[in-house]
Order: structure tokens, then sequence, then C-alpha cells
């Protein structure tokens, strides 16, 4: 891809009435898409409703996680909590334990989502906002997120640019790596009013057929006919954002600590800390400095109770 051809998208001198989905037939484009996605996808449970509760936990699980490890946790989450309101009136360490156990990342999502249902049950007599800017008052509730629900639960979002999306537009339109052409072509491409069905399409055809290695035969791309990279074999696309090691990690210790305590009444640092890595020494660097403050961390969650009243530290589980 030439930076030439990039630069004329969206250059501040470009004239205003160009666009780079200009002499695209976006009738044949759309329906090729919509095509392709109703007929063969994948059968997410979320997909099959419209309860915006539902989705939107779905999307809160789905940040940072691989989608085939939410579906068990999110069917778990709402068989113990159904409906908003059973959320909001739940104890909040149930929440953030049931995210940990469930190795759903950071548990400030869970706290997150609990006061989100809580708004919506307390302030907003149980109904859910429609609109993208009316959800994101919701808390730890972002554009995106609010988008997606807006979309999936009430067709009345804006179109979706997540990384696989920006992924689809950089290959097939030949677009820089410019989140503004991004947004502005997304929003074009979208037929109005139908943002829940396109939305799934277009985020299905990034993750099943235009991933880091694409798959644009053998999962029959709709696109190939007007997609740049297919016709030129320059598959390039921005950079993904990687995962933080997990090995070693904060949150990885966090859960050891949580799996320890969970047999026993309760263990002193001392006796916690071998558990929990075996390079613990208690002046050393991975000490009873460094596990006291993962301890800390887990009690403001409500998963554990810690006990000074005998001289020394005795961490247990909250129960």
């Amino acid at each position: 891809m030439s930076d030439d051809a990039g630069a004329g998208v969206d250059s501040p001198d470009a004239d205003a009435d160009t666009h780079p989905l200009d002499g695209v037939d976006l009738d044949a484009v759309r329906t090729a898409l919509v095509e392709w996605y109703e007929a063969d996808h994948r059968d997410f449970p979320w997909r099959r409703t419209t309860d915006p509760y539902a989705i939107l936990v779905s999307e809160v699980m789905s940040q940072q996680t691989q989608l085939g490890r939410v579906v068990e946790a999110w069917e778990d989450f709402l068989d113990e909590w159904p409906t908003v309101a059973a959320l909001a009136a739940a104890d909040r360490a149930a929440v953030v334990r049931f995210w940990s156990d469930h190795s759903l990342g950071y548990n400030n999502r869970a706290r997150y989502l609990h006061e989100a249902a809580r708004q919506v049950t307390e302030e907003l007599d149980g109904e859910f906002p429609d609109t993208p800017d009316e959800l994101e008052e919701l808390m730890g509730v972002g554009p995106y997120t609010a988008n997606a629900v807006a979309s999936f639960a009430f067709d009345n979002g804006d179109a979706v640019v997540d990384t696989n999306v920006k992924r689809v537009l950089y290959r097939a339109f030949d677009l820089p790596d410019d989140d503004d052409a991004f947004e502005r072509v997304a929003q074009r491409l979208m037929p109005p009013g139908e943002s829940r069905v396109w939305n799934n399409a277009v985020m299905e055809l990034g993750g099943v057929a235009c991933g880091k290695t694409p798959r644009c035969d053998e999962s029959g791309c709709p696109w190939r006919a007007w997609c740049h990279a297919y016709e030129t074999g320059d598959f390039t696309a921005p950079d993904v954002p990687t995962q933080p090691s997990f090995e070693g990690s904060r949150r990885q210790m966090r859960g050891r600590v949580v799996r320890v305590l969970g047999g026993r009444d309760g263990l002193s640092l001392d006796e916690l800390g071998p558990k929990v890595r075996v390079d613990y020494t208690p002046d050393g660097t991975y000490g009873r400095e460094w596990l006291r403050g993962l301890l800390s961390d887990l009690e403001a969650d409500g998963l554990v109770e810690l006990d000074d009243d005998s001289g020394e530290t005795v961490a247990r589980l909250r129960r």
C-alpha cells in the first residue's frame, strides 16, 4: 500500500467532497456482507437476545477476554443474577468473587457492572436507556460498549469500530491507520437503521475471515470483489494491541491468593507467601510488603479479610 494512496483519503488539503467509498457500489457491498453473515455465523448466545441487560453483561465480559471463554461465564452469571434488578440487589463482593473465579480480567469491571445495574434499577425505574449517549451515563460504560448495547439491544446504534473492524476497513478500502477515517467509512457503510445486523456482520467478518492471518477464500469472504488487499496481496494492517503477559502478573498472583485461602480458615503472611510464590522471602522484593499490597487490593474488592488483632496479619477469604 503506498503512502500516497492513504494520504489522499484524509489529508487536510483533500477535497471535502471526496470519500474513500466514492465509486463503490454500497448496496452491493452491504448486501454481500449481510447475506454472508445470515447464511452462517458463530452462534454466541447473546446474539439470540435483545435484552439490554444480558447484552451489557456480554460486552463487559468480552473486554480483552476470548469469546469462547465468555460463553460459560455469561451463562453462569445470568443463572446467578438473571435480571438487572437481581444484580442490583446482589452483594457486590459476591459479584467480584464470581468475576475472579471465572478469570474475567480486572475486577473493577465487576464493580462497575454492579453499579450500573443499581443505576438502572434505582434511578431509571428499571428501564435501560436506548441511545449510545444515554447508555454512556452508566457506570463503567464507555463509548464502544454504549454503542454496542444500543445496536444489539435496540437497533439504535452507530457503526461499531473495534480492532477487527479497523483491520477489515484498512485492508478492504485502502484506508490510512487513522481513527477519523475508520469512523467516517464505517458510518457510511452501515445501512441506515440497521445497526444490529450490520455491526454483528462486520465484526464477524473481522473475527472469522479477516484476522491477523486472513482466510479470504476458506471463509468465503463476501468482500473479495472490492478488497484492495485481496487484489494486491498486501495484507498489512494496523498493529493489534496484545494482552499483557499473564504469567507472573499481579492478576495471576491475586488469583493464587484467592485459591490458596479458599480451603483454609486463615493464614499469616509468612504462611501464605510461599504458597503464592516459591521465591517469597519476608523482607525481599516478593515479601511481606508485596503480599500485603495484593491482600489490600483483594480486601478493597470485598474478597479478603485481614485480621491484625493477634500481632501479626492473618488473611482469610470473606464469607
